[in-house]
């Protein structure tokens, strides 16, 4: 039976460990926490998916929200401007519903699982020390353990990694009371607010520890109106400052957010991190080397609502991968071949289209964006591309293409008398 240790007991580490598992490996997790400091700590991360990555997890047989998680069947985008109303305002239908579980509680329940099902399971911090160890008592190491410490043993892949500082700073709150616009199509709807030099405002409904909620996040510019969290010192205070930067910045909701309550003590986070791309093999001290998986390799901006999506699809080609390969060693080929069919599968579409929208927003863009507010086509293409941003690279980001569709969707409309 091989071995193989997973290090972190996130999205992709432990959706990787519990499909292994059910293959037949010896599978061990190493987690800086337990289960239950996990279910009882601090939001993580706002963790927004879409039906293909649920599906994963589904065919797995660990999805175990359905029917309790809220899905979001509609999309709603905004572009706001220094006014009473958005400039551009527009909803699009998802052809499959998504969902936001809280990271605190899916992965303590599938932390649980995993110990349950007999999974070894270390429960402390790995030093990069570790790995050079562990690389020669494992079949295979993967480190999926975040933007930690480890993430530095994997050199930065300079050809894709645009950005030497963070693009935004995150501001996150997990409240009730939000009041669902009566303009919107239903309760359940993300809402994405473009608020141009400033940022963006960004709303899901989730579930989080005490129930269902949604979850309010800005992406605020460095230095700029939004960027303005430096000085808080409490959940409570992040709160207030929140609802005052929306009363001033996102005046058209006012209606939505005049009774927010934060959902539990651990409800805030704020922060930032630079977008990198790494090289997804290490090279030990000891010449055992170790792969990475997840966002220690590929960290890209929340702007896209893509980490959680990107976790899930990355444990799934490894996980195709681990099985093709047999009895067959892992070694630095095989690593850097699974690394690759992820990144042309997902990561660099994902990755071009994500550090595209931490620009500012180029004419074409902002013509399509608007357009979609009298084209349907435009604004459902959009919602899908978001569960398979390969798409986008087809239409949006290049100007050409750009106009070729949108002079096609105008045509197609004058055809037919619309």
């Amino acid at each position: 039976m091989r071995k193989i240790l997973i290090v972190g007991a996130g999205q992709s580490g432990l959706q990787l460990a519990l499909g292994l598992q059910q293959h037949g490996y010896d599978v061990t997790v190493m987690s800086a926490r337990t289960a239950d400091e996990i279910e009882h700590g601090n939001i993580m991360s706002s963790q927004f998916q879409f039906d293909s990555t649920l599906k994963f997890e589904r065919d797995l047989g660990i999805y175990f929200w359905d029917g309790k998680a809220p899905h979001t069947p509609f999309t709603r985008f905004m572009v706001g401007a220094d006014g009473p109303a958005p400039v551009v305002d527009w909803t699009s239908p998802l052809k499959k519903p998504g969902a936001d579980v809280d990271q605190r509680v899916k992965m303590s329940r599938w932390l649980r699982l995993f110990a349950d099902n007999g999974g070894n399971l270390i429960i402390r911090s790995a030093t990069p020390a570790d790995l050079d160890t562990f690389a020669g008592e494992y079949d295979l190491v993967i480190v999926a353990a975040g933007k930690d410490g480890l993430a530095k043993v994997f050199e930065r892949d300079t050809s894709r990694s645009p950005f030497t500082a963070p693009q935004r700073m995150l501001s996150v709150v997990y409240v009730n009371g939000y009041q669902p616009d009566p303009a919107a199509p239903g309760d359940h709807t993300v809402e994405f607010h473009m608020l141009p030099g400033k940022g963006e405002m960004i709303v899901m409904p989730a579930l989080t520890v005490s129930g269902p909620c949604h979850i309010l996040f800005f992406e605020a510019i460095p230095g700029g109106p939004l960027d303005v969290f430096g000085d808080i010192h409490s959940p409570q205070q992040h709160l207030e400052r929140f609802t005052e930067l929306l009363e001033e910045h996102v005046p058209w909701a006012r209606e939505q957010y005049t009774k927010l309550e934060l959902t539990d003590a651990g409800a805030a986070l704020r922060g930032g991190f630079t977008p990198v791309v790494r090289h997804p093999v290490a090279a030990l001290p000891s010449g055992g080397r170790v792969l990475g998986m997840g966002d220690v390799i590929v960290a890209n901006d929340p702007i896209t609502g893509q980490g959680s999506n990107m976790a899930a699809k990355f444990a799934a080609v490894y996980l195709d991968a681990i099985l093709e390969r047999g009895d067959q060693p892992f070694d630095g080929a095989f690593m850097r071949h699974t690394f690759e069919t992820f990144w042309t599968l997902h990561g660099r579409a994902t990755t071009e289209w994500t550090n595209i929208m931490l620009q500012p927003p180029p004419p074409h863009m902002l013509e399509l964006l608007g357009a979609a507010s009298q084209f349907t086509a435009i604004a459902h293409r959009y919602t899908e591309a978001f569960d398979d941003p390969n798409d986008f690279l087809e239409w949006f980001t290049d100007p050409d293409k750009a106009a070729a569709y949108l002079a096609e969707v105008v045509g197609a409309a004058a055809g037919s008398g619309h």
